[in-house]
């Protein structure tokens, strides 16, 4: 009986789209940050930092730096594994996929833009409350109310490390009606 191996170590494609995912999350947190940027910068009629007396308090500005930096450091967690390789196993595996890496890389970025998104609720429950009486469609309304139940309107200055993290854990628990979003 001959035996012949054909196990199919090599994790090339794998390493690819974990690489692609990498790159697109790292830009779906670079547009986040951006919008958070927006919201923050004292245009689009709201006042600066989100805050009523933002000559007397910072208000949002640290968060919208926090995720300044996660988003820079996601340009660089971003740059592909897979175009490295290096020999391995006493030159047995001439090519390395470096998909392990990979994954790693890819799932710091996706904990990352999850820190941003959730940064940028954060800021976005806030400008919403700043254009009351005006509402917003249904489901973003509804939203809100679940959010606010958890972090309140912020009126002056505190350590914003607790409202981040707890709107991760929202954002973590948080479960959308398909039909209820779009209507159906």
């Amino acid at each position: 009986d001959t035996i012949i191996s054909g196990g199919n170590f090599h994790g090339q494609p794998l390493a690819h789209a974990l690489d692609y995912l990498g790159i697109a999350m790292a830009e779906l947190g670079s547009i986040s940050e951006r919008r958070t940027f927006q919201l923050v910068s004292g245009l689009r009629g709201l006042p600066a930092f989100l805050i009523a007396e933002s000559g007397l308090n910072s208000g949002f500005m640290i968060p919208q730096y926090t995720a300044a930096s996660i988003v820079s450091q996601n340009k660089q967690l971003a740059t592909p594994a897979s175009i490295d390789s290096i020999v391995s196993s006493n030159g047995q595996e001439d090519h390395v996929s470096m998909g392990a890496n990979a994954a790693t890389k890819a799932y710091s970025i996706v904990k990352n833009v999850e820190r941003v998104l959730a940064i940028e609720l954060l800021n976005a429950s806030q400008a919403i409350h700043f254009r009351n009486p005006l509402k917003s469609s249904t489901f973003i309304e509804s939203l809100l109310a679940s959010f606010r139940k958890e972090i309140p309107f912020i009126e002056k200055d505190i350590i914003l490390h607790e409202p981040i993290k707890k709107s991760i854990a929202f954002i973590n628990q948080l479960s959308v009606d398909v039909d209820e979003l779009f209507g159906e």
